[in-house]
C-alpha cells in the first residue's frame, strides 16, 4: 500500500490510453484512473461481437464506424439483429461511436427481434420491437408493458409494428390461401400468399379493422414468379410498411407489386396506387422504384421510400440486385395525378440491398438511412452530404442484420441495479469493470472499497467511458463497489459489492 505511482508507470498507462486521476480519500486505497484497454475501442471492432467483464451475459454483435459523426441529429442509434455467428441478437441501442448503450439478448436461438424503435403508448415514449409472434413494449425502465399478436387466428409476420395517435396497433400479416393460379401459369391448386392490415386496441387485443390484398389487388400486378421466391407458393404482394395518411387512411407498400397502395380505412378501398403496373401517377423522371420498402407520408406531403432497385433472378431463385439502392423523396400532386423526384440520398460507396431497409427523416432534416441487408446504416444532411456510417462486421450474414435501423432521442432508467466486477492484478492493485445497461445519463463512475460489504467508502470517481468501464485501485480491501452518478453529482444507483 506504500508502493508510488512512478513516472515510468504513468507513461506506461498513458500509452495504453489510460487516464489517470490524482484521487485519494481513503488511506492506503487510492483511484488510478480508469482505462479502456479492455474493451474494443471506438470505431474500431476487434472481433465480431463484444464481451464485457461486468455483463458476462451479454454477447452483442461489434460495429465499425467507418464516417465518423459531424452534424448529426440528436439521439441514439436503434438497431435489431438476429441470432447468427456474430454474438447474441436482439434490439440494440448504440451511441454513435458503435458503442452499446442497452442490449437485451433474445433467449431463443430461433427467435428474431425486428422493427425496433421509440414510439408514444398514452403520451409517453416506449420501446417497441416485433419478437416471434408478438408486438412488445417497454417502458424507460426497460420493463414491459404490453404485448400484441395478431388476431381472428392469424400470426403477425414482423414488418410492422405501428402505434397511431389512438393507442391502436397497425400490424402486417402475410397469409398462405389456396387460389387456382393457372391464368398466371401456376397450378390450379396453388398457394398465394396475400398481405392483410391488421388495426387492434392494445390494451384489449380487439381486431378494429382488417384488410386483405386478394380482395382488392389482383394477382396480375405482381413482378414474382413461383420460382423467384422463397416462400411456399406465390408471394405476390408482400406487404413490408403501413403508415397513417393526414386524412387517417392508411399507406400499404408492397414489395413484390414494386407499388404504394393509398387504403380507405373504412371500406377497404384502394384510393390510388403509385407505381407498379397499374399506377395511377404520371411518374416523372427518376420516380419509379422497385422492390421497396418504407413508404411514409411526412409533414410536407412528402412521401419517402426506401428503394431497394431493380432485382433479378437466377435460376436458382437467387436475388441479384443490378441498381443500386437509394432513398427518395417524391412530391404528389393529387389532382393532377403527378410523381415528381424531389431528392434522392445514395451512399458514396454504393449499396445495394436486395431486401429490408428504411428512411428515417429527422426532425433537424437530417435523414437516417438502413442499408437493410447491404448491413450499413448512415446519416445525410438534407441536401445529401454523408455525416455519418457504420455497418456491420465482415463476415456478418445479411440476414442477422438488422431490417431498419432509426435514430431517436431516448432517456433510460434501468431499473435494475450498476454491474461490477473486479480483479486483483496485484497484492495492492485491483481493476475495476462497471456498467449499467441501459442508463443513459450517467457520466461518472464512484469507486468504493472497503473490509467489509456495509463498510465501503470512496476511492474518487472517473468519466464514463462506453458501456463498460475499466478503472484501476490501489487497495488491499477485500470488497468493492460502483456508483453511478449524473452530471450534476447526483448518484443514480449503486451496485451490490464484489468480493475480491
Amino acid at each position: 500500500m506504500g508502493s508510488k505511482f512512478t513516472r515510468r508507470r504513468l507513461l506506461a498507462a498513458m500509452s495504453a490510453g489510460a487516464t489517470y486521476l490524482a484521487l485519494t480519500n481513503t488511506v492506503g486505497c487510492e483511484l488510478l484512473g480508469g482505462t479502456s484497454k479492455d474493451r474494443p475501442l471506438p470505431d474500431v471492432p476487434s472481433s465480431r461481437a463484444q464481451t464485457f467483464r461486468s455483463r458476462p451475459d451479454l454477447d452483442p454483435p461489434a460495429v465499425n464506424v467507418t464516417t465518423r459523426a459531424h452534424d448529426i441529429a440528436p439521439g441514439y442509434i436503434f438497431v435489431a439483429t438476429k441470432m447468427g455467428g456474430a454474438g447474441q441478437g436482439g434490439p440494440i441501442i448504440l451511441d454513435d461511436h458503435g458503442q452499446v448503450v442497452w442490449f437485451r439478448p433474445v433467449q431463443d436461438g430461433s427467435a428474431r427481434a425486428i422493427d425496433f424503435k421509440v414510439q408514444y403508448y398514452r403520451g409517453r415514449p416506449v420501446l417497441t420491437l416485433q419478437e416471434d409472434e408478438f408486438g412488445v413494449l417497454f417502458d424507460t425502465s426497460y420493463r414491459e408493458v404490453a404485448r400484441v399478436r395478431a388476431g381472428n387466428g392469424y400470426r403477425v409476420d414482423h414488418h410492422e409494428f405501428l402505434i397511431t395517435p389512438q393507442d391502436t396497433a397497425l400490424l402486417t400479416i402475410n397469409d398462405p390461401v389456396l387460389v387456382d393460379l393457372s391464368p398466371v401459369g401456376g397450378p390450379k391448386n396453388g398457394v398465394i400468399r396475400q398481405g392483410i392490415v391488421q388495426e387492434l386496441d392494445i390494451e384489449t387485443g380487439e381486431v378494429l379493422f382488417e384488410w386483405h390484398s386478394l380482395d382488392h389487388v389482383g394477382v396480375d400486378e405482381t413482378y414474382i414468379k413461383q420460382s423467384q421466391d422463397h416462400y411456399l407458393g406465390i408471394d405476390y404482394f408482400h406487404i413490408n410498411s403501413i403508415d397513417v395518411d393526414h386524412d387517417e387512411n392508411l399507406l400499404v407498400s408492397a414489395r413484390n407489386t414494386s407499388a404504394v397502395y393509398k387504403i380507405d380505412r373504412q371500406s377497404g378501398e384502394v384510393i390510388w396506387r403509385l407505381g407498379g403496373k397499374k399506377t395511377d401517377f404520371e411518374m416523372g423522371p427518376g420516380t419509379r422504384f422497385s422492390y421497396q420498402h418504407d413508404a411514409r407520408r411526412q409533414p410536407d406531403d412528402a412521401i419517402t421510400i426506401f428503394d431497394n432497385g431493380t432485382t433479378v433472378f437466377d435460376n436458382n431463385g437467387i436475388p441479384r440486385v443490378v441498381e443500386e439502392s437509394r432513398s427518395i423523396v417524391l412530391k404528389l400532386d393529387e389532382e393532377k395525378m403527378t410523381a415528381v423526384l424531389e431528392r434522392e440520398y445514395t451512399h458514396p460507396e454504393q449499396q445495394f440491398a436486395h431486401a429490408a431497409g428504411n428512411m428515417q427523416v429527422l426532425p433537424n432534416g437530417n435523414v437516417f438511412v438502413g442499408w437493410g441487408r447491404a448491413l450499413v446504416f448512415s446519416e445525410f444532411s438534407k441536401s445529401g452530404e454523408l455525416l455519418f456510417s457504420a455497418s456491420f462486421p465482415p463476415g456478418f450474414s445479411p440476414s442477422d442484420g438488422s431490417y431498419r435501423v432509426f435514430r431517436f432521442p431516448w432517456t433510460g432508467h434501468p431499473s435494475d441495479k450498476p454491474a461490477v466486477a473486479a480483479k486483483r492484478t496485484s497484492e495492492d492493485e485491483v481493476e475495476v469493470y462497471a456498467s449499467w445497461n441501459g442508463a443513459t445519463e450517467v457520466t461518472t463512475w464512484e469507486v468504493l472499497v472497503g473490509p467489509r460489504p456495509d463498510q465501503l467508502e470512496s476511492v474518487g470517481s472517473v468519466p464514463r467511458d462506453g458501456f463498460e468501464t475499466t478503472m484501476l485501485v490501489r487497495t488491499a480491501e477485500p470488497y468493492v463497489g460502483v456508483r453511478a452518478k449524473q452530471r450534476s453529482g447526483q448518484v443514480l444507483g449503486s451496485s451490490e459489492p464484489a468480493k475480491l
